[in-house]
């Protein structure tokens, strides 16, 4: 996009037929309103010269003394706009049009020299709104010449006469429509499986018929609108912006923001409407899940594992103590308390596995058990009690996302795949499995193993394949949700994400300890943007995905933390589990201070105005009333507001 200076005999350089933006005011002097043109240009004058009609021609001065006089009165001449600045006048221009602000828009184009678009453009843009396809369709050549690719003009042709044909049968002119059909989009040859589509609207008997069948909006202003902004796509920026162009690039700077943030760990409205552009987006520390809420203290022995449900509403530990407790979530005040008590695992209890719908919860023991209990816990009965054989070692388990059937095993040389009363459906003989997990696929399984390798295994058709390998012991390692993540903890080296797709190790987490303890971390947050893991050293360790360098590290358990578990409804919810007895359940900051609260989402409140402000656990509508410091209770439970007393005098 070029810009020509204005000559001082009224003639004018058009270097390019694509220019965008002209420049002719004296720097600092607003130009006379002239007045405005569908064709994007604009009669201006200045100081009694004219410098342009509505065709772009430069129009002869009246006198040819204005550059000496402005010379006498000391006006320097206006600066050339750089690159950057006709494209930000351009994009302002075009949102306070969207706007309907249109006398603004002239305005600043006339100060400016600079031009919204291609008169061709404007034309186009105004026969398309108005449904005059056959001038739309003639607007098309003149915009050829200035397209880097002509053969984009078939494409927009199309779009154009497919809806010159959709109104046609809207308005029940069948006859015109079926003309279109043949004479003007047949004949294009393009999109012919587009074309057959088209030709059974003809069958519609209605108008609402033809607007459901067609997904299309119907004759008019909406419908013509997505028109053109499909159309636009077509069209280089220096001829027409691509429509909403300043809001697009304003979402893309927050969401970058909220991408670099490394506690941003909420789900905000991708639109422009619930943050402030007037500040940088920027969440506390306080905010994330690095705070006690709860020691949950009923076990009497070491807790091996912890497991949310799926839903987010329970959580199930297990412990060397023989039994399994359900925990009830409050999804509100985020609070857990006992739900119900699982006994009888003799072995006690290191894995547990909720079914993909919550109704089961299945519980393994460690190496030496070879027993497997499968509850239900709305009804809280046994349902099974399955054990292969007395040599066998159940110790890890995965539902097939069915929610019919279990994969089991251990390190004793088999799993095997059972439905809910533990009958045995197929068995693989000659592995030694730490730890399995179903994909989405419903037909592979991943199995670890001790050759310290993740194995693939196809119950369908018998094959298996090598999928990672490490060079040291696997301990646990779970999947995201997407299927293709996996998180590895490998004994004395740590925790260490793989993309299973590609089978490449992504990236080495630091500071935990790992030794050859069974820890297991877990993916979490928002997007699962975080992982979080237990560790030898008593505490537990949160990573920013993309961030080898701990974001956090939670203090508090006295022994080894085992295991870790992640909401997957609450992002804000973490709980952990430890040889200390405990279960620890993490969240925000007891009180968060409202300029905390802010970072989430750039609002700011001021005094007497009323402001959303969002937290990790809803959102609060408040009026400050001129309190200098708001605490708020995460749990929702209660607001403190804070404020100076008035002297008196």
């Amino acid at each position: 996009m070029n810009c020509g200076n204005m000559q001082a005999n009224g003639e004018e350089q058009d270097r390019d037929s694509e220019l965008s933006c002209r420049n002719g005011a004296q720097n600092g002097e607003s130009s006379s309103v002239g007045a405005a043109h569908s064709n994007g240009l604009l009669s201006v004058t200045n100081n009694g010269n004219a410098v342009s009609n509505n065709n772009g021609v430069p129009a002869q001065p009246v006198s040819n003394n204005n550059s000496t006089s402005d010379t006498n009165s000391g006006v320097k001449k206006k600066k050339r706009l750089s690159q950057s600045e006709e494209d930000v006048i351009r994009l302002i221009g075009q949102h306070l049009n969207d706007l309907g602000l249109n006398q603004t828009v002239d305005l600043l184009m006339q100060e400016s020299g600079c031009r919204l678009e291609h008169p061709s453009a404007t034309k186009f843009r105004n026969h398309v709104i108005e449904g005059e396809w056959d001038k739309a369709e003639s607007d098309l050549n003149e915009l050829k010449a200035l397209m880097h690719s002509p053969s984009a003009i078939v494409r927009m042709k199309f779009l154009l006469l497919q809806q010159k044909y959709l109104e046609y049968l809207e308005d029940g002119k069948v006859l015109e429509a079926l003309q279109v059909l043949r004479a003007e989009l047949t004949p294009l040859k393009y999109n012919t499986e587009r074309i057959h589509i088209l030709s059974g609207y003809l069958m519609c008997s209605h108008a609402d018929d033809l607007r459901a069948k067609a997904e299309w909006e119907g004759k008019g202003t909406v419908s013509r609108t997505k028109l053109l902004d499909k159309l636009q796509t077509y069209l280089p920026p220096s001829v027409m912006l691509p429509p909403r162009r300043l809001q697009t690039l304003l979402k893309q700077a927050v969401e970058l923001q909220r991408e670099r943030c490394l506690y941003h760990n909420t789900k905000l409205d991708s639109g422009l409407d619930t943050v402030s552009l007037l500040l940088d987006h920027a969440c506390s520390r306080k905010q994330f899940p690095c705070y006690t809420q709860q020691i949950l203290t009923e076990h009497c022995n070491e807790v091996w594992f912890c497991k949310f449900s799926n839903n987010g509403t329970k959580l199930a530990t297990g412990s060397k103590d023989t039994t399994v407790i359900v925990w009830q979530v409050d999804m509100e005040t985020q609070q857990l308390k006992l739900m119900k008590t699982l006994e009888g695992h003799a072995y006690g209890v290191s894995y547990l596995a909720w079914s993909p719908d919550d109704t089961y919860l299945i519980a393994c023991g460690p190496d030496d058990c070879s027993e497997l209990w499968l509850w239900n816990i709305q009804t809280g009965e046994l349902r099974t009690k399955m054990s292969q054989s007395h040599e066998d070692s159940l110790t890890s388990v995965a539902w097939n996302p069915d929610g019919k059937r279990f994969v089991t095993g251990g390190q004793r040389g088999q799993f095997y795949q059972c439905d809910l009363d533990g009958n045995l459906l197929d068995s693989w003989e000659g592995v030694r499995v730490q730890c399995l997990w179903c994909l989405t696929d419903g037909r592979t399984v991943l199995a670890s193993d001790t050759h310290q390798r993740i194995r693939g295994y196809n119950f369908e058709d018998l094959t298996d394949r090598n999928i990672v390998q490490e060079d040291h012991p696997i301990m646990s390692f779970t999947v995201s949700k997407n299927g293709r993540l996996a998180l590895l903890n490998v004994a004395t080296q740590g925790v260490h994400l793989w993309d299973l797709q590609d089978r490449v190790l992504v990236r080495k987490y630091q500071g935990v300890t790992q030794g050859f303890y069974t820890i297991h971390s877990c993916f979490g947050g928002h997007n699962e943007d975080f992982i979080a893991s237990g560790s030898e050293d008593h505490k537990v360790y949160i990573w920013h995905r993309r961030s080898e360098l701990p974001i956090a590290e939670l203090t508090g358990h006295t022994r080894t933390v085992n295991c870790v578990s992640w909401n997957p409804v609450l992002p804000g919810l973490l709980a952990s589990a430890s040889d200390d007895g405990t279960v620890r359940i993490w969240g925000p900051a007891p009180f968060l201070d409202v300029q905390d609260a802010e970072g989430l989402n750039g609002v700011r409140s001021e005094n007497g105005v009323e402001k959303t402000i969002a937290t990790y656990s809803g959102e609060f509508s408040v009026r400050s009333n001129g309190a200098s410091r708001l605490l708020f209770d995460p749990n929702r439970s209660f607001l403190i507001s804070l404020s100076s007393p008035k002297l008196p005098g």
